[in-house]
């Protein structure tokens, strides 16, 4: 991360990242979740199931052949989420200890980072994101802070964009600043309703870095586009899993996923290097 990335990090509380993936990376990423789309559509309604551990948390559907949780519809307004998607297919191992990411990562990260959150966020036209995040008050497990080392975050996010995201195709959306922020956003949670929303619209190959610690949503997806990011979220290497279909729990990773990293891969998904 250069001198002006720290800047804007520490100034708004996320950065657009042109070009994080290269053309030859996005293809197969695209592919990959376009065939994992219709396969969790297909099975999102079957079981076995598995439910969320949050409070009055959402019921997912855990695919026992491809390892993902997956909950939602193709509806108009809908998202589909797959959790836990590394299992599915090798396609996404590029993403695990990506060069250029963990560039970012380590730069924030005091601690040895693992990746606690995996989620492929397919929305729909008329889908909102709704806005979550902002205030330091209570946000002991997303907190951002400034010190000694420098910029130092609990937890963080990359979003990957394997296509182009216009605000009218449902942008992701942030409200500059609110990682700073001492008092609850006002404004509810439809982001398209709150005026310190600003939609950032991306190209193909570009990621969004931010703390979980601010203020993000995503717009209404006005169009016939549908809208598809992976996020992988990355924290203190004894946090436990940030997924909402595993909540707090160990990560859900498959031994032929493991089998398949060699072992600075397999260290982002484990507390201790001896597991």
């Amino acid at each position: 991360m250069n001198e002006m990335e720290q800047y804007e990090l520490d100034r708004q509380g996320y950065i657009v990242i042109e070009n994080m993936l290269t053309d030859e990376e996005v293809a197969p990423l695209r592919s990959a979740v376009d065939w994992l789309e219709e396969h969790a559509l297909a099975h999102v309604d079957k079981p076995p199931r598995k439910k969320s551990p949050r409070p009055q948390g959402p019921e997912y559907h855990r695919s026992p052949d491809k390892g993902y949780h997956a909950r939602g519809s193709s509806a108009e307004g809908s998202t589909l989420m797959i959790e836990d998607f590394w299992n599915a297919d090798e396609a996404f191992d590029v993403l695990v200890n990506h060069e250029r990411t963990m560039q970012y990562i380590r730069a924030v990260s005091p601690e040895r980072p693992t990746i606690n959150n995996s989620e492929i966020r397919i929305r729909y036209r008329g889908n909102t994101s709704r806005s979550h995040g902002g205030s330091r008050a209570n946000n002991g497990k997303y907190r951002y802070d400034f010190g000694a080392m420098g910029i130092t975050c609990m937890m963080v996010r990359m979003i990957y964009f394997l296509q182009d995201v216009s605000n009218e195709q449902g942008a992701f959306c942030v409200a500059p600043s609110t990682h700073k922020t001492n008092l609850p956003c006002p404004y509810g949670n439809d982001p398209d309703e709150d005026p310190g929303m600003i939609g950032l619209e991306v190209k193909a190959g570009d990621a969004i870095f931010f703390t979980e610690s601010l203020r993000h949503g995503g717009l209404a997806n006005r169009s016939s586009q549908v809208r598809k990011t992976i996020h992988v979220g990355y924290g203190p290497y004894w946090m436990m899993s940030q997924n909402i279909a595993t909540m707090d729990e160990a990560q859900y990773v498959t031994k032929a996923m493991l089998a398949r990293y060699d072992t600075e891969q397999r260290n982002l998904f484990r507390a201790f290097p001896e597991w």
